[in-house]
């Protein structure tokens, strides 16, 4: 395979038209579409279905995709080893992160690090799912759950503590609340069932398995903005709850939950410098403020 043909099939995968793989490639249409199907002769499949909604990968073209981004991000790699890039703080780093974490512990208390490193870009992807590695989605990735791809540089991040919260106002209106069992009588707060990322997630099924919740919702923030609302409680990370003065910690000895924060990242990544660098300043907030992200 030439790998000017995989290019273009990436930017194509990419961005499902030809015109747009086009201009980010800087040639014609024309040349793309015939590059396109040189690819498909010389490997005898077909990549993609063609239509009026633009180029759509087929399974063969799917299969190609996967090969392909690791084929470009080894290029990458090792043209910046060999320029020297690799050994600098120059440049963008990507950080897949949980949405909550991402959002409410990294960006807050990353701003020095990026004052004091000018030439170093970070991009957080704060998700509400898994980041793909593997598929070069991002640098590196903090996770609810320890990798399990055998490839991965992996290391334990932290450790941090969800409890049950609801301000003092809904409180107050609500019936009584002595003990777990109350619940069942509580608005509650969760996650769509059917749509949870990992069983990490699972804590209000766990407790209370007939419990229907009234607000559920695929993203923590959301359910953290119900929560600080007065609308019901939820079960949130303590770093999290900690951004709300009014959310009071409810039922903490018979519901506090510990879990973990996982780092990782594909070793000729962690290899660059400026990745090494945000890879290091992650563990040392964590450290920093483990009494805030255990509650305490």
């Amino acid at each position: 395979m030439d790998w000017d043909d995989i290019r273009i099939f990436l930017e194509v995968a990419r961005t499902e038209r030809l015109s747009e793989a086009a201009q980010r490639l800087r040639v014609n249409a024309s040349t793309v579409s015939r590059r396109l199907h040189r690819l498909e002769t010389s490997l005898e499949v077909q990549l993609f279905e063609r239509g009026q909604d633009g180029h759509q990968l087929t399974d063969q073209g799917r299969l190609l995709l996967a090969t392909a981004r690791q084929m470009e991000q080894q290029a990458l790699t090792a043209g910046e080893i060999l320029q020297g890039l690799g050994e600098e703080q120059i440049g963008s780093v990507r950080i897949g992160s949980t949405e909550g974490f991402g959002s409410f512990f990294i960006t807050p208390r990353l701003a020095d690090f990026c004052k004091n490193n000018p030439r170093l870009v970070v991009e957080l992807l704060p998700m509400p799912r898994f980041v793909k590695l593997t598929r070069h989605e991002a640098d590196m990735a903090v996770t609810i759950e320890r990798p399990r791809h055998t490839s991965l540089v992996v290391t334990k991040l932290c450790d941090y503590r969800l409890k049950l919260y609801a301000t003092q106002e809904y409180l107050q209106q609500a019936p009584a609340l002595e003990r777990v069992e109350d619940l069942n009588h509580q608005r509650l707060i969760g996650y769509v069932d059917d749509l949870m990322f990992s069983d990490q997630l699972n804590y209000m099924e766990r407790l209370l398995p007939d419990a229907q919740p009234a607000f559920r919702s695929t993203s923590v923030v959301a359910q953290y903005i119900q929560a600080r609302s007065g609308l019901g409680l939820a079960i949130l990370p303590c770093f999290l709850a900690a951004e709300a003065p009014q959310l009071k910690p409810v039922l903490e000895e018979e519901i506090c939950l510990t879990r973990s924060f996982w780092l990782a990242a594909q070793p000729e990544r962690k290899r660059l410098a400026r990745v090494e660098a945000v890879w290091q300043e992650l563990k040392r907030l964590a450290e920093a403020h483990q009494p805030l992200l255990m509650g305490e």
